[in-house]
């Protein structure tokens, strides 16, 4: 099987077994003898850790190779159901895919080795309380199947890192719109039975007007995922950025990874359309007057940036008849979504009580 050679080893101190990162203790912990042993950060000259962001124009034309591979021994393969690539440490034997559950796993050589991670944030909720809180969060579940609440689901959560792209960029816009203000006329009309009426009707009064804005956009956040389904990784966001980690491998230690599959050009592509459409928002709210139309938007980018980050989840997949179900949740926050089945009896009941409701509730009112 193909692996991304690195130049680290997280070996325990005491007994020399591979250390594994703790989320609980925020520490490598040997899973053999309990050692603790921190992960060491690289430091700048003035003894700080620095994460850096990459001129995006810059990155686009050519990413150098020592901004590339995981800094460790791994080993990558690739979901042939999902197509998620997952990486992780040699020693583990990968025999099901961590987000579908599916056993097609093929070997996976990159021809490039990927852009390395600049920052991560490390998991803070632990596996006790993310067992507790799936189970709470299925007992909310009304109308899923009891035999699914019975289920001993909370045995396949597995940790996972999921990649991000996170962007920057400092932005000038000049707008024109037609700002409309109401005003209101008496009609005279004549009603149904003939008599004369008047009534005040609405009217609008445009003239153009133009204005400028200036705003900064700090970690504008694109998932590169294809494991984790889309709309419940941005249910769990945000991830906080301000939180971040300078990438350590020793973070991973222990940990699947997936390698991002959305690259940098279509993640900036991503980024551009989603702050596009919010300074046209912001520039909307600029408009004076009651209502607009024509709102034409003049943009200016510069100072882009960006960077390459792993963000924690905890991650259930089962499959429940013939549908497969996931439910993640953020390692960081503690933020839970996900999808379950429904009980159509449960339904069948639940629209009957309304009828019957509702039903009685005309019955009164019809005596009245």
């Amino acid at each position: 099987m193909p692996e991304a050679t690195a130049q680290k080893k997280f070996s325990c101190p005491a007994c020399g077994a591979a250390a594994e990162w703790n989320p609980a203790k925020q520490s490598l912990i040997c899973p053999f003898c309990g050692t603790t042993s921190p992960a060491q950060m690289e430091l700048d000259a003035a003894g700080e850790q620095v994460i850096t962001e990459h001129d995006l124009v810059a990155a686009i034309r050519g990413i150098p190779d020592d901004k590339r591979g995981w800094q460790a021994k791994k080993t990558s393969v690739k979901c042939q159901s999902c197509q998620a690539i997952s990486v992780f440490d040699p020693e583990r034997v990968g025999q099901r895919c961590d987000f579908c559950g599916s056993a097609a796993l093929v070997p996976y050589k990159e021809i490039k080795e990927a852009f390395s991670p600049e920052s991560l944030l490390p998991f803070k909720i632990s596996e006790t309380q993310v067992r507790e809180s799936i189970r709470q969060w299925y007992g909310s579940r009304w109308f899923a199947p009891n035999k699914l609440k019975n289920a001993a689901l909370t045995d396949t959560v597995k940790g996972l890192y999921i990649p991000y792209w996170t962007f920057d960029a400092q932005v000038h816009a000049d707008w024109t719109a037609e700002s409309g203000y109401y005003y209101y006329e008496t009609e005279h009309y004549t009603d149904a039975n003939g008599k004369s009426q008047t009534r005040q009707v609405q009217k609008i009064r445009w003239q153009w007007s133009s204005g400028a804005l200036n705003h900064f956009f700090d970690d504008e956040l694109v998932p590169a995922s294809r494991g984790v389904q889309p709309d419940l990784l941005r249910k769990v966001e945000p991830f906080p950025t301000k939180e971040l980690a300078p990438y350590n491998a020793g973070f991973l230690s222990g940990w699947v990874v997936e390698r991002y599959q959305i690259d940098l050009v279509n993640a900036a592509k991503s980024a551009r359309d989603v702050m596009d459409r919010k300074i046209t928002a912001l520039c909307s709210q600029q408009v004076p007057g009651d209502t607009q139309r024509n709102l034409s938007v003049d943009t200016d980018y510069s100072g882009q940036t960006f960077k390459h980050i792993l963000t924690p989840v905890w991650l259930l997949t089962y499959n429940y008849g013939a549908q497969n179900f996931q439910v993640v949740i953020n390692g960081f926050t503690g933020t839970i979504a996900g999808k379950y089945p429904k009980s159509w009896v449960k339904i069948f009941f639940a629209v009957l009580g309304g009828l019957i409701v509702a039903g009685l509730i005309a019955l009164v009112i019809g005596r009245r």
